[in-house]
């Protein structure tokens, strides 16, 4: 009977030996399988990522390309903006229809600058004697108030002791001229005017509110910066 117990209990562990050897192949094959999957899987993960990463730049590319097109479109729409602009003016002063007039003040501007100083630029015009030149000297005149008390700053004040007498002009259907004037602390603007000194004749006065030289543009459009 002890021989028939140790027999069984031989060929059960031949059965458990045999399992154990047998059936650790199948789950090498099955791991095997599984990190060749899992290497499959990570391969296509880095793909989509390196795609994704094409993709994203691809669109930023799109993205700045347009916003740089967008630019320049706005710019070159500014640029014939101010062609027309220049157009209308040439066609008011020298056209065949238009008006004519003698040395006066077609427009001025006002820009803020560092400080209390203040850049001026202003186009003079002139087309009832065509070919004719015109000259002198131009100056500004500032009206405001000043600890509540109403002030006029005339060109020597405003120009720090240079240039006194005013600044030179000299042309045949237009110039523009620019310069900086300096108000002193306090100093509330309310109108400019434009004094003009002509070579022979007598003087010339055009005045301006602050708050229209001051604006978006100047009245009546500016030409290029150039004389004529």
């Amino acid at each position: 009977m002890l021989w028939g117990v140790l027999a069984i209990a031989v060929l059960f562990g031949g059965w458990g030996l045999w399992r154990a050897l047998g059936g650790g192949g199948d789950v090498h094959a099955r791991l095997s399988a599984s990190e060749q999957s899992n290497q499959q899987l990570q391969a296509r993960l880095d793909e989509m990522q390196q795609n994704v990463a094409t993709l994203t730049r691809s669109d930023q590319i799109s993205r700045d390309a347009n916003r740089d097109l967008q630019g320049a479109l706005a710019e070159r729409e500014e640029e014939i903006a101010g062609l027309r602009a220049d157009v209308a003016f040439y066609e008011r002063l020298v056209g065949a229809t238009s008006q004519r007039r003698g040395l006066t003040v077609h427009a001025l501007r006002m820009s803020p600058q560092n400080g209390n100083a203040w850049e001026f630029q202003t186009t003079l015009t002139q087309n009832l004697n065509r070919g004719a030149v015109s000259s002198g000297r131009l100056s500004l005149v500032i009206e405001g108030t000043l600890d509540g008390k109403r002030e006029e700053l005339v060109w020597s004040e405003l120009r720090q002791g240079d240039e006194a007498g005013g600044t030179p002009f000299s042309f045949k259907y237009f110039q523009q001229i620019k310069g900086d004037v300096f108000l002193p602390d306090g100093f509330a603007p309310v109108r400019v005017t434009v004094k003009l000194q002509p070579r022979s004749g007598s003087p010339i006065s055009e005045s301006f509110n602050w708050s229209e030289v001051i604006g978006n543009g100047p009245q009546g459009g500016v030409p290029p910066a150039e004389a004529d």
